[in-house]
């Protein structure tokens, strides 16, 4: 059964490949590279093409005592090539298609000495130290297919967007691979529940898309977004509604200010959501509020979450600043005592979903960014674990070599004591000790637009 959905999910591919392909002829308009108006006609079809071509080099320190020290403590070279590919066919003004295709490579010396802790048990059985490929078991569609895996390197491809959109006066109806954003956080953010960002990503440029039904309906005080995101629950491959999504997020205007109402059902849990922004003096300031109410909670029925920031921009000795400040509370995380954390079901499942990044209860973050020139801006962003106290410093160098073609140089040191979240910690899993400290890291990324 599940070859079958993948091979289908291929042939889809190759039909909207096809249809790629016919909508090339000479009638056709791009849609991405020019403005042109679009008609009512569906047959009045506009393409546009565009996407990257990327290389991600990364040397990593990690902690003598960390889990790899089963395996290799010397300093580990890791490297990434991947490629997107991106197509948007519209017919007319109200319906379009969108997809996006990666191609990606991956390997180096976390990859094989992460193969090489499996097979040393019972290390890996109950602890997780390593990111995962981006894969589909989730999924209402499994696009995702393994080219290669050998023992210091794996390629595969995917298709991270393929969706349809119909737009009218009456709103926007989109089904299909999508991502979604919801809430105002800009280093932590709870509201958004699907796929959110890590708070040290190095680009957000895309979010991994999710198979969804969208619904967005313009109200005369604001809009109404709705959507359903059915799933699969990843250990029977079946589709199940205890694993799926439905929520439903009003945005309002309110004098001077902006309001969000949302209501969810995710997984088993019902959450409710409130935001508020607007403007104090030159700056913006927003609040998101996240309650959630556990079906089958592990010691506790509730989590609340909390963010609020502020972010202002300035001219200081001739050259353009901007700074931000942002404070996040999770009732679901810890003050000490970290080596309960593999004891924790609650803080797990969301660490494996992707949707939590972090262990602990209280964080300060802010950013500072300088433009040194038009084309070099240079971020420091710094994140602190009050309750530690212990944090992540990550400065980078952002170069526009030429308008197609961009340069990122960063790198993520982290601080505090031993038995701080980022210090790090000991855990016990299955008799053996070992202490879970994130890796300081250089990177270089290099990025061709199209």
């Amino acid at each position: 059964m599940e070859a079958t959905l993948q091979h289908s999910a291929w042939r889809l591919l190759a039909v909207l490949l096809a249809l790629c392909f016919l909508a090339g002829v000479p009638n056709c308009r791009p849609a991405f590279g020019a403005e042109t108006e679009k008609t009512d006609g569906f047959f009045e079809v506009g393409v546009g093409w565009g996407g990257h071509l990327r290389a991600i080099g990364t040397v990593s320190w990690l902690d003598e005592n960390s889990v790899y020290q089963f395996v290799d403590d010397d300093p580990y070279f890791d490297g990434q090539l991947e490629g997107r590919l991106k197509n948007r066919i519209d017919f007319g003004k109200r319906w379009s298609m969108e997809t996006h295709y990666e191609l990606v490579a991956l390997g180096g010396d976390t990859y094989e000495n992460t193969l090489e802790l499996g097979t040393l048990p019972p290390v890996l059985s109950e602890i997780s130290v390593a990111e995962q490929i981006v894969d589909d078991n989730r999924r209402l569609l499994d696009l995702t297919h393994l080219l290669t895996e050998k023992d210091r390197y794996l390629a595969y491809h995917r298709i991270d967007r393929l969706n349809v959109s119909h737009s009218a006066g009456w709103g926007t109806l989109r089904l299909g691979r999508q991502a979604l954003t919801w809430g105002d956080g800009l280093i932590f953010n709870p509201m958004d529940l699907f796929n959110p960002f890590s708070p040290t990503a190095v680009q957000r440029d895309y979010k991994v898309g999710d198979d969804m039904a969208y619904l967005q309906l313009p109200l005369n005080t604001g809009e109404l977004q709705m959507l359903y995101l059915p799933r699969r629950d990843p250990d029977t491959g079946d589709v199940e509604e205890d694993v799926a999504s439905y929520a439903a997020k009003y945005h309002i205007f309110v004098g001077a200010m902006e309001m969000d109402i949302m209501a969810a059902r995710h997984y088993a849990d019902t959450i409710a959501g409130l935001g508020a922004s607007g403007y104090w003096g030159g700056a913006a300031w927003r609040v998101n509020t996240v309650y959630t109410c556990l079906d089958e909670g592990d010691g506790r029925n509730d989590i609340l979450q909390a963010v609020a920031n502020l972010d202002f921009a300035w001219i200081w000795g001739g050259k353009n600043y901007y700074g931000l400040v942002e404070f996040f509370y999770n009732s679901l995380g810890y003050t000490d005592d970290y080596e309960r954390v593999l004891d924790d079901t609650d803080l797990l499942d969301r660490i494996e979903r992707g949707e939590l990044f972090t262990v602990g209860r209280y964080y300060l973050s802010g950013q500072v960014q300088i433009e040194l020139h038009p084309l070099l801006q240079l971020y420091t962003t710094a994140i602190v674990n009050l309750c530690d106290p212990s944090g992540v410093l990550q400065p980078q160098l952002v170069w526009d070599v030429t308008e197609d073609f961009q340069a990122i140089f960063g790198a993520q040191w982290q601080w505090g004591g031993s038995g701080s979240e980022y210090g790090g910690y000991e855990v016990t899993a299955a008799n053996t000790t070992v202490r879970l400290a994130p890796a300081d890291r250089v990177y270089l990324w290099l990025t061709y637009y199209f």
